[in-house]
């Protein structure tokens, strides 16, 4: 097995943490482990960098850590807190002169093209203005592929209409933004060690798991070690790890993760 590494940029919803306006405890908290960008993070596979989803949070994000060069894109899906930071990604562009390959599901390809279509415009002079991208577009619903020569594989479900890609390298998995699934996923899943996993709070929503719903599954997927993502100010970082059983628990912006990647 080859190893690989994860780095968690974002793990706040899509309001970020502190919110706008707020005073509540978790906003105005001294714990760094409670200042959350939006959910975003980059895996190594052996000498690829690979960024999952490029929110508004992204310039930040990359300054931050250091992120000098990207190999390629994973985007989730086409809600504003997982691509509006998609043209910083054209300072890679006029770095290295050469178009960056995203991996996309055909739904949010569709979505992206309506919303973005300055992008897809094959204007030679415009291509130090805007990000330079090279989509390869997913076709099924699930299965593997090849991207960067690396076997990706990859699986859709729902959360409120919107169409959702999770990923998965080797035993690792990201699954951000899920609310309603088939049952395929967890087949999809089977022997995954790690696993990334977006949860909102404590009470129920009509778009993420809730933290007992969040538990719930990872229990079925069976995976050793499960990191929650995508919070809300409603979940204190050390109250509710104090809650979590053993093997769950929250991550937080700048938690490196090992993995290994190969079945």
């Amino acid at each position: 097995m080859d190893q690989g590494e994860f780095l968690f940029l974002g793990t706040g919803g899509s309001s970020g943490i502190p919110m706008i306006g707020c005073s509540c405890s978790v906003c105005a908290s001294s714990d760094p482990h409670n200042k959350r960008l939006r959910p975003s993070g980059l895996a190594t596979i052996g000498k690829r960098r690979l960024l999952i989803d490029s929110g508004p949070d992204f310039r930040l994000q990359a300054l931050r850590y250091h992120i000098d060069h990207l190999d390629g894109v994973l985007l989730t899906h086409s809600h504003f807190d997982h691509v509006a930071g998609l043209d910083e990604l054209r300072a890679y562009y006029l770095h290295s002169r050469k178009r960056l390959p995203v991996l996309v599901s055909e739904p949010t390809f569709q979505n992206l093209r309506r919303r973005y279509d300055y992008l897809f415009h094959e204007k030679p002079q415009l291509s130090s203005l805007t990000a330079q991208l090279d989509f390869q577009v997913l076709q099924d619903d699930r299965g593997t592929t090849k991207f960067l020569d690396i076997e990706i594989g990859y699986m859709h479900y729902d959360q409120g209409g919107m169409p959702v890609t999770g990923y998965r390298f080797g035993s690792f998995a990201y699954i951000s933004d899920i609310r309603t699934y088939p049952e395929t996923i967890f087949t999809d899943l089977s022997e995954i060690k790690t696993l990334v996993l977006s949860t909102l709070r404590h009470k129920s929503s009509p778009m993420h798991f809730n933290l007992e719903e969040a538990i719930t599954f990872v229990r079925r997927v069976g995976a050793e070690k499960a990191y929650l993502t995508h919070m809300s100010h409603e979940l204190d970082h050390a109250e509710t790890n104090a809650l979590l059983p053993k093997g769950i628990q929250l991550a937080y912006d700048g938690l490196k993760l090992g993995f290994e990647y190969g079945r």
